[in-house]
């Protein structure tokens, strides 16, 4: 077993923040979640954050009237924390390079099928619409063209007459168990984004 190391995580999100929740739930001694930042004032997920002692910071709309300026507000407060990771919790503006490119295969999202679409798609309401039998998880490193290197995947099945709904809570379900999974692999050292553009796994 590697010596496992403490990663400091910077987050993003617009609601509930539920990956947040299950990270710092199953893996307080793995990683220390340094800041969550918002782009709405009165999401959940602040709330809960600061019941735990973690620093937040909510962005103003006005800020948004230039999403690069406010990527770069985003990058220059994580470089601050000194955040080793982002992770893209149910975060609603598009990312920018001032993001990206301050932390090249360091920010990570959760996409809800295992055949990640363009950024904003409803890839759950796809997957229904193309009768699939299975969807699933793909935990990936966001790049400036879209969702990159995937980390890791898992399937759920859809069951005949599944709704939205139903099939989204089983889809979380598995992601606030293999989010953490992966986090685990970040401490240990393990994640490698080869040459070829494909993450290999020590």
């Amino acid at each position: 077993m590697q010596q496992i190391s403490v990663l400091r995580f910077g987050v993003l999100i617009s609601g509930v923040g539920d990956n947040l929740q299950a990270i710092a739930k199953k893996l307080n001694n793995e990683c220390s979640i340094v800041l969550v930042i918002s782009s709405n004032a009165s999401a959940t997920g602040l709330a809960r954050a600061e019941e735990k002692g973690i620093q937040t910071l909510s962005l103003s709309d006005a800020l948004y009237d230039d999403p690069l300026i406010a990527d770069q507000v985003i990058a220059a407060e994580f470089r601050r924390c000194k955040a080793d990771y982002i992770i893209v919790d149910d975060y609603k503006p598009a990312l920018k390079e001032g993001l990206l490119l301050s932390f090249p295969y360091k920010v990570l999202c959760a996409v809800p099928s295992l055949f990640p679409g363009e950024p904003g798609e409803d890839v759950i309401a796809r997957d229904l619409e193309r009768g699939m039998k299975i969807s699933g998880v793909t935990i990936c490193f966001e790049t400036l063209g879209g969702h990159g290197p995937i980390i890791a995947q898992e399937a759920v099945r859809i069951e005949e007459g599944m709704t939205r709904d139903e099939l989204e809570a089983a889809i979380h379900e598995v992601e606030h168990v293999l989010y953490p999974q992966v986090i685990e692999l970040l401490a240990e050292g393990r994640v490698q984004v080869d040459a070829d553009g494909r993450v290999s796994i020590a």
